[in-house]
């Protein structure tokens, strides 16, 4: 599979660049964008960490607001930040902000007319990591983080994929997306009007009816979150996972809101949480 470079930039003596390339999964042109930590640079393989960005994102949100290549710099860890949606003019769309372009909640949709694009855990999962692990420097030692819907994505991949990660971490996670309003939109458009078959894509719910294999896991969320109450569904996470004996550790903030600047003010507690597992003898 072929990649076209948009922008690369310098970054504390590592490379953030952004790419373009036609998915096979989703039937249209992707973009990415990937951070290669000067040790990349020698041609060692250093681990990764896939983040998944929130609601009506793209590749650029993280990788420019964040402020997080200075400790993956320091640490040796790759960063990847793929796109929230298909997009294209061939790809359906909802004129609301919480459904379509930007809003592809990492589900693999199974109704019309989103089905034939909407394959976003799949990429995630599967698609990317193999270009990026053909393409670039970087090892299958991973680990998987997000904000939002992202923090959601990050969470259920986590979950249905034993194995294929180190660790996993979320900012302010849609957690029980089946009693959440922007899960059950999502959720409703993307599998259809069966909430039994959210359960699957549902962290919550992941937990609560399955042996998980245990992951260490690290949750933080802003108290002043306007979402906090109504989406999000964070205690309920810390009671399943407290019940399950999950390795949950659940930080909670102060003063914080839902946004980047939340994010960029954690953001090395998480690299540094991660490095812990990632650079771990294998």
């Amino acid at each position: 599979m072929s990649l076209d470079i948009i922008a690369s930039n310098k970054s504390f003596d590592g490379w953030h660049k952004q790419y373009r390339h036609e998915s096979a999964l989703l039937g249209c042109e992707m973009r990415f964008a990937v951070y290669l930590p000067p040790q990349a640079l020698t041609g060692q393989k250093v681990p990764v960490l896939y983040w998944l960005s929130g609601l009506t994102c793209t590749d650029e949100n993280f990788m420019q607001k964040a402020g997080a290549q200075r400790i993956a710099a320091e640490l040796g860890i790759a960063l990847v930040a793929p796109d929230t949606s298909p997009r294209g003019e061939q790809v359906p769309d909802d004129a609301a902000y919480d459904l379509g372009k930007g809003a592809g909640f990492y589900v693999n949709a199974t109704q019309s007319p989103w089905r034939a694009h909407y394959q976003m855990y799949d990429y995630v999962t599967r698609e990317l990591p193999d270009l990026i692990e053909t393409h670039f420097p970087i090892s299958s030692r991973r680990a998987i983080s997000g904000h939002s819907m992202g923090g959601h994505g990050a969470l259920i991949a986590a979950l249905r994929e034993p194995g294929r990660y180190r660790s996993v971490s979320a900012f302010s996670p849609i957690s029980h997306p089946s009693r959440s309003p922007w899960g059950q939109k999502a959720l409703g458009a993307y599998l259809g009007n069966n909430p039994l078959l959210w359960q699957e894509w549902d962290t919550c719910q992941l937990l609560r009816h399955h042996d998980c294999q245990p992951l260490p896991t690290r949750v933080d969320v802003g108290l002043d979150d306007p979402f906090l109450a109504e989406q999000l569904g964070i205690e309920t996470l810390a009671e399943i996972a407290e019940a399950k004996g999950w390795p949950l550790a659940l930080h909670r903030h102060a003063g914080y809101d839902h946004s980047y600047f939340f994010v960029a003010s954690v953001i090395e507690a998480h690299l540094r949480f991660h490095a812990e597992h990632l650079l771990e003898l294998p």
